[in-house]
């Protein structure tokens, strides 16, 4: 599948697969100087970068797993969505995790950009669910860990 990118930015690095099999594209930060998130802080981070996502398909901004788990950076919102229709640049909200100050360098892997596609409901209300053996227990209530 081909996705246009613009680069919004010349400093801009188009996203990169790190293996020929990677499900993820490594976003980079596009930033001429290193930006430091304080504690518990979120930071938008430019990727300087716009897509061109096909009908039917969506970009899904996920954490880096090493500098999650190693340095508590990640989405601030978990996953980070970018819509077919959007247009503008994408950015990725870091939020860092620890009680220390973290830098990110200017040009650092910062976030992995899945495209997946999706699907568009058709919302109708209803009087009743059908019945399932589960019902309406919520969190952990069917017994499993």
């Amino acid at each position: 599948m081909k996705i246009n990118v613009k680069k919004l930015n010349e400093n801009a690095k188009l996203p990169t697969y790190g293996s020929r099999d990677a499900a993820g594209a490594d976003l980079y930060a596009c930033t001429t100087e290193e930006t430091v998130v304080a504690p518990h802080a979120t930071v938008m981070i430019p990727t300087g970068l716009a897509l061109e996502l096909p009908v039917g398909y969506a970009g899904f901004i996920y954490a880096r797993s090493g500098l999650a788990s190693k340095r508590g950076l990640a989405p601030a919102n978990k996953v980070g969505v970018v819509d077919c229709d959007y247009r503008g640049e994408v950015k990725v909200a870091l939020h860092n995790h620890t009680d220390e100050a973290q830098t990110v360098a200017a040009g650092e892997r910062i976030a992995q950009l899945v495209i997946a596609p999706y699907i568009t409901a058709d919302f109708e209300e209803a009087e009743e669910l059908s019945s399932t053996e589960r019902g309406e227990g919520g969190f952990g209530s069917t017994g499993r860990t």
